[in-house]
Parts: structure tokens; sequence; C-alpha cells
């Protein structure tokens, strides 16, 4: 079972499949790294997959201590594996906590991505819910500790993003939900704690965004309430960014959607392999001339 070591000494388990440009898969919070499994089956055959499971998940390492769980760590984390796997650059592909993992990977080592897929990327991220999900993050790791896996699996894969994925495709999200029973108390107490909880705001992020030129596809379900605001947001500050919405679908959209996901994913790939991926030339301002004929000429 391969492993690539964290430079704070956390192992974390990884899959690699395939052979082309370097392709990563970051998992959700409710995830792990089987989650990718119809992305590394399709992607698989045209460029070199790699899914890993985050610290706190088995059978990567589970640290004991709060502060080895942040937002900083796991963007470090997807660092380890490119280093780890030799590849100079990725595309790096992520959903909820690892579309924000993907996003902070972009800001912080642009020169080190090919591109980023930011996908269901949004959950607590406009500054008048910040307050409002810290304190479900707090409530939803007292409860795992609380009561136990499978308790949660039944409370969490069942809220109003999931429950598309349920109505869709019942045995694939009964799939879903038994993995998520198997995680670790711990490693999920201190990953909502430390990761989920105490990430910084998209929209502290904005002159980040503004400077990112990296190419971005933004995905996201219609039903996924939490991320719709948020990435439009997203769309407007980075210029290289395209924004997909995939109809009446909800938060786990990879593997509710996974035909939908992959082609999109797919196609802005090909414009991407090919250099064809536009950069606009400012970032689009809300508020803005609707019929363009008060803008100014640069």
């Amino acid at each position: 079972m391969p492993y690539a070591t964290t430079d704070d000494g956390i192992k974390l388990h990884y899959e690699i499949t395939g052979a082309g440009d370097p392709l990563v898969f970051v998992h959700e919070y409710a995830g792990d790294h089987r989650s990718w499994e119809p992305q590394m089956r399709y992607f698989g055959r045209r460029y070199q997959c790699v899914t890993y499971a985050a610290r706190g998940y088995p059978p990567s390492d589970i640290p004991d201590e709060l502060e080895q769980y942040s937002q900083d760590r796991a963007r470090l984390d997807i660092l380890t594996i490119l280093d780890h796997c030799g590849f100079d650059k990725a595309h790096v592909c992520g959903l909820s906590m690892g579309g924000f993992a993907a996003l902070h990977f972009g800001l912080h080592h642009p020169e080190r991505a090919l591109s980023l897929v930011v996908a269901g990327c949004g959950y607590g991220a406009e500054k008048n819910m910040q307050d409002q999900f810290r304190a479900e993050a707090e409530a939803t790791a007292s409860f795992i500790e609380e009561f136990s896996n499978e308790a949660f699996a039944d409370k969490y894969a069942e809220g109003p993003t999931r429950v598309q994925f349920k109505n869709k495709d019942p045995r694939g999200w009964l799939e879903f939900r038994n993995q998520l029973a198997e995680h670790s108390i711990r490693g999920s107490v201190l990953t909502m704690r430390g990761v989920q909880a105490r990430r910084p705001s998209l929209y502290d992020l904005e002159e980040q965004m503004r400077e990112l030129t990296v190419p971005t596809l933004i995905l996201t379900g219609d039903e996924d309430e939490p991320c719709l605001i948020p990435g439009v947001f997203m769309k407007r500050l980075i210029r290289s960014s395209a924004l997909v919405t995939l109809a009446n679908a909800g938060h786990t959209i990879n593997l509710e959607a996974p035909d939908e996901f992959n082609q999109a994913v797919d196609q802005f790939l090909i414009q991407v392999r090919s250099g064809r991926w536009p950069v606009r030339v400012a970032p689009t301002e809300a508020g803005g001339s609707i019929l363009g004929m008060n803008e100014k000429k640069a």
C-alpha cells in the first residue's frame, strides 16, 4: 500500500493509475480516496490519475493534535502528493473540502498547477453565514463524539444537499453512506474542527483570486444552495475561470452525476491542454454596465 510522507511526518495513502498529464483528485469531508472511483476509471484512460486519503482518513495517518489539521495543511498535503509522485505540475480537482484545498493550492502554488477544478466549494463562505457555519461545524463534531459513526452517517448523508443523490441513485448513495460510516471518529472530529470550522472565508481571498490566472473550472449543482452565490463570486474574480452548474444536482456531484461531471471536466481539460483556455482582461465587476455602453475602453 503506497504512502507519501508530509513534512510533519504524516503518511498519506494514495492510489495511482494511467499515464499522461498528472491529474490529482482531492476528496470532500464526507468522502475519502474511494469517492473518486468513477473519475479514476474515466480519466485514467488518458491521464496519470492520483487519489489520496486526507490526513485523518484511514488508511492515512490520523494525527492526534488539532493544530495538525488546517486549511494550510490541506493544500500543503496536495504539494506532498505532487512531490512524492515526481510531478512538476498537475491538474488538481477537488470537491467541497477538497475544492477549498484545490483553490488554496492554486493561490499559493500557481507554478505547480496545470489547472484547477473547484467543485462544490462555498459552504459557510459568505460573511453573514460564517458564524452559523462554525456553530454547525462544532455541533457536527460534538454529535460524532457523542454518538457513533453509524448515527452520523445516517444523519449527514441525508442532509438537504445529499438527498438528491439518494433519490437518483439509492444504491450509489448507500455505498457513499457506508463508506462515510467507516471513517475514523477522531479524524472526523479533528478535521471538522481544524479544517472546516477554521478555514478563511472565500470573501477574505478576494485580492488573491483577482491575481489568479491558472485555468479554473468552478463546478456546482443547482440544488447545492450554499455553493451557488460563492460560485458566482469566484467566477467574477478569477479571470481564468468558467462556471458550470449541473442541473437538478446536489452537493455530491462527482458521484451523483458522474457522467455530467466527467464530461464538464473533460472538456475543460481538453481546452487547457490545447492552449485555448481564455483569460479575461479584468475581473467581472458586480453592478457594472448592463449593455456595455457605459464601459470605458482600456
